[in-house]
């Protein structure tokens, strides 16, 4: 489709503006421009017609189904979007004083209470801006402490060879150095490698429960306790808590600080590069290195507080304040039973669809129930047939459903990632298992045809290789 740019006729408008009601203040010759910005010059019908268009070619959750797992886009509701937009939330300014904002700190503080809960946490900010951003403020907290203690020879944290991409790049932006640790044949953490890779340079272990294959594991309260034991603290990346929230807690499994994805677990927004938020919480030995300020309550109502020995600000003010609204708004939807029920369904829509898959021939990388998400090893078939997990991903586009995520996590080398998530109905299962299974049949029928995939989307095979080596990231005239 064609840019603004290239719709762009000389002369062309679209809204006339009424007088302005206040004098004019001119800027200094210095800030202005020497020529007039290049800005598209349209009629609003072409204004419309462009972001019809585009609202056309945008595929979301409101659109099909959307399984993409470890990286869930889970339901918005519309009541979530009303009470974030609420004049007395829009409409304030972070610099104002405390008295003036009780009720948006009365928010910050009643989240980070209700998921200190759910995750047995005893404090938290809710300043990192991502889940990634969550995953570096996590790792200061653990190199304050270790600083602190005058422990300045752990220098390595643990990654398991599953974990998320972010959790070793954020332990390098940490300053610290990355030990990766072999999964064992079901997909979970080596615990002989584990217990040969802790020594006196341990800082921490980075780790996902259920991991990113979907598997809890069973050895969770082991590993922690190797970890302990070496002097080492536990980091929990809160991607798959969609699994065990209201379930099981990571504070019990042994962790003394996680981060949660409030896009992946609590509903909000996330997407075209943001907003995001990705809340840190921690044991009471860590809370004095939290970012500052944290909302307290005291017998005036709530105000800002600095942590002792704070690692300092990791975001300007206080996060992404409308999504943590959002998350509240969810969270005392769904409340005490909603939460785990929550949970449950996505386990149970998770084994239901991995089981309709394998019925039909699609090969599991791990055999055996699931959490909530699981994945599949597509080696023979690309071995039999030349399609891949690619090729698999793309026909699926030309059935009105989003691929699952392909080719992670790396320990399966043709993976496919599926998180049906717990909003999906038994109806729309079976319909996309039957999908499934066309698509599995045309690859035995004929592999290569499937090379040229997706046939009937907007946009056929983008040449990805160039797309990511030589992006053209803005419009040239």
């Amino acid at each position: 489709m064609k840019l603004l740019f290239e719709r762009s006729v000389p002369g062309r408008r679209s809204t006339l503006l009424p007088p302005c009601s206040t004098p004019d203040a001119p800027l200094p010759e210095d800030a202005l421009r020497k020529s007039p910005a290049p800005l598209p010059q349209l009629a609003e019908i072409d204004v419309e017609r462009h972001y019809t268009e585009l609202a056309k070619q945008t595929y979301g959750v409101n659109d099909g189904f959307y399984p993409l797992g470890s990286c869930t886009m889970k339901y918005n509701p519309s009541i979530n979007e009303e009470l974030a937009a609420l004049p007395g939330f829009t409409g304030i300014h972070p610099l104002q004083p405390e008295d003036t904002v009780q009720g948006s700190l009365e928010v910050i503080y009643e989240t980070t209470n209700l998921l200190e809960k759910i995750t047995g946490m005893d404090a938290m900010t809710l300043q990192p801006a991502a889940g990634a951003h969550g995953e570096y403020t996590g790792l200061l907290l653990i190199r304050a402490y270790h600083r602190h203690r005058g422990d300045t020879t752990r220098s390595k944290i643990i990654v398991p060879d599953s974990a998320h991409g972010t959790n070793p790049a954020s332990a390098v932006m940490a300053g610290f150095t990355v030990v990766n640790i072999p999964s064992d044949d079901k997909g979970c953490v080596d615990l002989e490698g584990l217990r040969a890779a802790v020594g006196p340079d341990t800082a921490g272990l980075m780790l996902t429960n259920p991991n990113t294959v979907g598997i809890f594991d069973p050895n969770i309260l082991e590993i922690t306790r190797i970890v302990h034991e070496a002097g080492g603290l536990c980091y929990y990346d809160g991607a798959n808590l969609n699994a065990v929230m209201g379930m099981a807690r990571p504070g019990d499994m042994g962790f003394d600080c996680i981060h949660l994805n409030l896009h992946k677990t609590f509903s909000t927004p996330h997407g075209g590069g943001g907003p995001g938020s990705g809340p840190v919480g921690c044991k009471d030995f860590l809370a004095q290195f939290l970012p500052t300020p944290v909302v307290v309550k005291n017998e005036k109502g709530y105000a800002f507080e600095a942590p002792a020995n704070t690692v300092g600000k990791v975001r300007s003010f206080y996060g992404n304040f409308l999504v943590v609204v959002r998350a509240l708004a969810y969270i005392l939807s769904l409340g005490k039973e909603g939460i785990p029920a929550a949970a449950q369904g996505a386990v149970l829509n998770a084994n239901y669809l991995m089981k309709r898959l394998a019925d039909l021939g699609y090969d599991m990388a791990f055999p055996g129930s699931c959490m909530h998400e699981f994945v599949m090893d597509l080696s023979n078939l690309k071995k039999e047939t030349s399609a891949s997990a690619m090729e698999i991903a793309k026909r699926l586009l030309d059935y009105g459903i989003h691929p699952p995520t392909m080719y992670f996590p790396l320990i399966v080398h043709e993976a496919l990632m599926v998180e049906p998530t717990e909003t999906e109905s038994k109806e729309t299962l079976d319909e996309v298992a039957e999908i499934f299974g066309k698509v599995l049949e045309e690859a035995k029928a004929d592999g290569a045809r499937l090379h040229g995939a997706p046939f009937c989307t907007p946009i056929g095979r983008p040449d990805e290789v160039n797309a990511a080596r030589k992006p053209v990231l803005r419009w040239q005239p």
